[in-house]
This record gives C-alpha cells, sequence and structure tokens, in this order.
C-alpha cells in the first residue's frame, strides 16, 4: 500500500466531523473539488469506501468511522503538542474556543476578557452560546462553561464566579393584573415566559426548595424563548414572569422596573466553572485564560 499523507487523513477528518465537502472544503481553504479528488485518492490507496455520498449529506462508513475513532484523537494530541511549543515563543498565542451559556458569557466571561486581551494581542477567543451539554472534545472546543454540578466527572474544573441564584420576576404592570404568587403551586395561574433547551427539546423546569423539600414547576405562558436576554426583555415588557438568575435583574429591581416573588423558594446553584480535559492543560494560552478567570471569593 502506498504511503498515506497525513493531510489527506485531515482532510477525511474533516469532511466525516462536518457532514459536508462544502463546508469541510471551506475550512480548509480548497476547493470542493479538489477536496472530493483528494479523499477518492486516499481511498484508493487504503482498497477502502471511507465515505457514503448521497446528494444531502455525506456520513462514514464502518470502515470510515473506525478511523474517524482511532486517527482523530491522535491529531488531536498532536494538534494540543505543537500548541504547546507556543511557550517558547515571547508572547503566548493561538485561538481558544469556548462554549457557554448566554448569562456566562454576557456576565462572567466578557468582564474578564476584556481586561486579559489586550496584554495577549496574539491570543484570539472564540465564544459559541450553547445551553447543550455538548462533548467539547468531539465538537474541538477547548473549554466549556457550565454550572458547577453540570460538569462531567472526567473534566478538569476551575471556579470562575461564585454560588448563583435564581429569581422569579415581573414587572409592575403584570401584578396590577395578577395577584402575587405565594408558592411555586401558584404558578398555575400565571403566564411564565419559558426558555426551551435547543439540545433536549424541552422547557427549562423552574427550580424550588424550601426546608429541604424540592420541587420542579413545569409552567405555562403565551411565550418560550430560547435567550435569557429576550425572557427578560418581556418580563420588564409586562408579559408574564421570568426565571432568571438573580443578577441578571438585580438593576432592575432596584430601579422598581421589576418586583420578585418566590424569594424565600429560590435556592443557591454551584457556580459557573470553566472546565476542560487534562490534556489541554499543555497550552499556555489557556492557562493564562484559565488564571485570568479564575474565582477569588
Amino acid at each position: 500500500m502506498s504511503r498515506v499523507n497525513f493531510d489527506d487523513l485531515l482532510a477525511f477528518l474533516v469532511v466525516a466531523r462536518e457532514g459536508s465537502f462544502t463546508r469541510a472544503a471551506g475550512q480548509l481553504g480548497v476547493s470542493q473539488s479538489a477536496l472530493s479528488h483528494t479523499i477518492r485518492g486516499l481511498e484508493a490507496r487504503l482498497g477502502l469506501q471511507l465515505l457514503t455520498r448521497t446528494t444531502r449529506s455525506v456520513s462514514p462508513t464502518e470502515a470510515g468511522e473506525r478511523l474517524l475513532l482511532t486517527v482523530g484523537p491522535r491529531f488531536e494530541e498532536i494538534e494540543a503538542e505543537l500548541a504547546a511549543l507556543s511557550e517558547l515563543r515571547e508572547k503566548p498565542a493561538g485561538t481558544i474556543r469556548i462554549t457557554t451559556a448566554e448569562h456566562a458569557a454576557h456576565a462572567i466571561l466578557w468582564p474578564k476578557l476584556a481586561k486579559f486581551l489586550p496584554d495577549y494581542p496574539d491570543i484570539k477567543v472564540e465564544i459559541t452560546i450553547d445551553y447543550g451539554l455538548i462533548d467539547i472534545v468531539a465538537e474541538r472546543y477547548d473549554a466549556g462553561v457550565r454550572l458547577g454540578d453540570q460538569v462531567a466527572r472526567d473534566m478538569i474544573a476551575v471556579r470562575i464566579a461564585p454560588d448563583l441564584r435564581m429569581a422569579v420576576v415581573g414587572s409592575p404592570t403584570y401584578f396590577s393584573r395578577r395577584p402575587q404568587p405565594h408558592t411555586p403551586q401558584d404558578l398555575a395561574a400565571h403566564d411564565c415566559i419559558n426558555l426551551r433547551l435547543p439540545t433536549y427539546g424541552r422547557l427549562l423546569a423552574w427550580e424550588f426548595e424550601r426546608d429541604g423539600h424540592e420541587l420542579k414547576a413545569r409552567v405555562e405562558g403565551q411565550l418560550v424563548f430560547n435567550s435569557g436576554t429576550q425572557i427578560l426583555r418581556a418580563a420588564l415588557a409586562g408579559f408574564g414572569l421570568a426565571y432568571v438568575p438573580e443578577d441578571m435583574v438585580r438593576e432592575h429591581l432596584a430601579e422598581g422596573r421589576l418586583k420578585r416573588v418566590l424569594e424565600d423558594w429560590c435556592p443557591m446553584f454551584p457556580g459557573y466553572h470553566l472546565y476542560y480535559p487534562s490534556r489541554r492543560q499543555s497550552s499556555p494560552a489557556l492557562t493564562l485564560l484559565v488564571n485570568a478567570l479564575r474565582y477569588h471569593g
């Protein structure tokens, strides 16, 4: 068998992960026809079909899936080791990809990044807003940000924020039409603005706890969003009750634009943590960012 070019293997990995020659070609910076020629040549040298092609999608064959699972992680290890060589540079460099929920990006990441990035112009940070608990290794993220109880045990986790408390709020206009709820059960008579979690397709349950009694409320209302910012905007406009992080509405509460209810039912949750696989620890750019984000409460 002819010696396989590493560039050909890399091209296969990108096509298999993207499920599209068009997207893979754009990522690799080559034409779609050239990429297709590269994959056909690789298959010819191996004597195996690696990809099943249809008019709508591209997916790995059994042989392709095996190659993807065995060779893919090794390429990632090579990339991580090459990134570690940047320690020899005078200034750390590289791109750090982070997946996070919207609230953490706005309230935690951005204020600290705004102070960190001017000192390290060769470090680039890419942030993707996603409520889903995705596999950051499979999706090729360097790190993720989630609440402490949502982080997988095989990850290195670093606390970047204090514990978080949720708040149920509504506008004075809304409460002029509806009585204030005194228990979570009272929410059944209210318009509640829901958050849909895109990964699972279901609505986020409102979690409550008092005197050791935990309760998850499935609430209903006219509006459903996949963004906390839109939920807050609708609550301010009087369209219903919102269940949002406390710090997100603190200023609105102080100014009287919102009123809080069920405060004694809202528990604390473990604060946001930055998490990443142990092999990423060798990246000096990520190490610097971790230290900049670390919570020192």
